[in-house]
């Protein structure tokens, strides 16, 4: 059985949606991050940077989401073309979403709602940035279904993630037909739609 200590935040979801697309059996061990449970002794021990997800398959313990998604793919021969270009543009979604997306977007929506004090450079830095990168994302999928190309992939997961929690950085999809319709594709996918439940179930009740 795989483990996987999460909450619900944008980089864990993406872990239980490929699980769920790939048919994995997994267990969701809650870590409450909104109580700094990351930084409990015992989380600690698995993962030193303090952050979820992390992945326990027997005796792999594997962080960072990304090389989460792409151990799964790798170890069921799924949503990763074999092939070198197909390949080489998921890596590239995949590594555009850790060096500009993920960042952007975290940054844009700690210093809108978490920075002790307003930082108004800093938060049209990092705004405007987010809104680039959508942009850019609009004009790419205005010539394919998906982020890597005509199929599914884990780099669609990884976009995901982040978009599914866009009201942190208070991005919208207003005004991008293209976005919208690939986030509502995704969103559909009845994988995605359990995985969400049941990251969703890891939140304790108000």
């Amino acid at each position: 059985m795989i483990d996987v200590y999460a909450f619900a935040t944008p980089n864990s979801v993406k872990v239980p949606i490929a699980l769920e697309e790939l048919g994995l059996a997994y267990d969701l061990k809650p870590v409450n991050v909104r109580k700094g449970e990351q930084k409990d002794a015992a989380f600690v021990a698995l993962n030193v940077n303090a952050k979820v997800p992390v992945l326990v398959d027997d005796a792999l313990v594997l962080t960072e989401s990304a090389a989460i998604l792409v151990y799964l793919a790798e170890k069921t021969g799924k949503l990763l073309p074999s092939d070198g270009e197909g390949r080489a543009r998921v890596f590239e979604q995949l590594f555009f979403h850790a060096s500009a997306l993920s960042p952007a977007f975290g940054n844009a929506g700690f210093f809108k709602r978490s920075s002790p004090e307003p930082q108004p450079i800093a938060e049209a830095r990092f705004s405007g940035e987010a809104d680039r990168i959508l942009g850019l994302l609009e004009d790419k999928l205005a010539n394919q279904a998906f982020m890597a190309g005509d199929d599914f992939t884990i780099a669609d997961i990884a976009h995901f993630g982040w978009l599914w929690r866009r009201q942190f950085p208070a991005v919208t999809l207003d005004e991008r037909s293209n976005l919208s319709r690939w986030y509502e594709t995704v969103a559909a996918r009845p994988a995605v739609e359990r995985a969400i439940a049941r990251i969703e179930a890891l939140v304790p009740a108000a």
